[in-house]
């Protein structure tokens, strides 16, 4: 088995981008769900959920760690890196309340204009993470995304959620970081452990699915047939959640690459 695919989500829930290689921190992938948007009065985060459009919201993430913005009919923007302790924002994600440094001012308007709701736009600095599933008792931590630092799906798996659907299906429906090739469907399902490179890789659970896989990410239109939840719920349903892909946490620093061997450990 190896790497066929790498992918960053810079702002959460926008586009996201295919890479050739990546660098994994003390808080996942790096430059990936460190930044959010949220709502301007109340701080709760936004979406695809309720914002189907944002899937056509692209958040390029530079080295110094800012971002540049650009969506379809939108001059492109700039926005750099706040500092980790300066304009500081209540912001809840899920279950977690976080302070955490704003981006400012004309970053907000572009973006409240683009979303056509008032929000703000916010950065996670890796001493302001929240830890991991809102355990206090681990030492592991995440920025933004739902729950987990990394997710890991097999094309294989992919490959037969398809011919169930009847119909091919982007891999960015899922929002994966990693993407292995050459194994059997839902192998990853049953690993414990992996290496890639001279990172290994805790397999902790699987991930549930929402709306959100529905929304085509080249139209940020939502399948009038629900699917492929519709037919994930058939098959990969457990407990009133769906599963597909799972999460990962890497338990050292370095860079991996497309095309690298997955050594399945446990």
């Amino acid at each position: 088995m190896r790497l066929s695919a790498l992918y960053r989500f810079p702002l959460k829930s926008a586009i996201g981008e295919s890479l050739q290689s990546l660098e994994l921190d003390a808080l996942g992938v790096v430059g990936d769900r460190r930044w959010m948007l949220v709502d301007a009065e109340n701080g709760r985060f936004l979406t695809q959920r309720a914002y189907a459009h944002m899937s056509q919201l692209e958040a390029r993430w530079s080295a110094a760690g800012g971002l540049t913005l650009s969506a379809p009919g939108r001059p492109r923007l700039d926005v750099a890196l706040p500092e980790a302790d300066e304009n500081l924002r209540g912001v809840f994600i899920w279950g977690d309340a976080m302070r955490v440094p704003d981006a400012g001012d004309e970053a907000a308007q572009w973006l409240s204009d683009f979303l056509g709701k008032s929000c703000r736009l916010v950065h996670v600095p890796a001493e302001r993470a929240r830890y991991i599933e809102g355990n206090l008792s681990s030492a592991e931590k995440v920025g933004f995304a739902d729950g987990f630092p990394v997710l890991l799906i097999g094309q294989a798996s992919l490959d037969d959620l398809c011919a169930r659907v009847g119909r091919p299906l982007e891999m960015l429906r899922f929002r994966p970081n990693l993407v292995v090739e050459g194994g059997e469907p839902y192998a990853e399902d049953h690993w414990k452990r992996i290496r890639i490179g001279a990172v290994e890789f805790t397999v902790d659970k699987g991930c549930s699915r929402c709306i959100l896989t529905t929304i085509d990410p080249r139209t940020g239109e939502r399948s009038a047939d629900r699917e492929p939840l519709a037919t994930l719920r058939t098959y990969r349903e457990r407990e009133g959640d769906v599963y597909f892909g799972q999460n990962l946490i890497n338990r050292g620093h370095g860079r991996i690459e497309v095309g690298m061997p997955v050594d399945v450990l446990e």
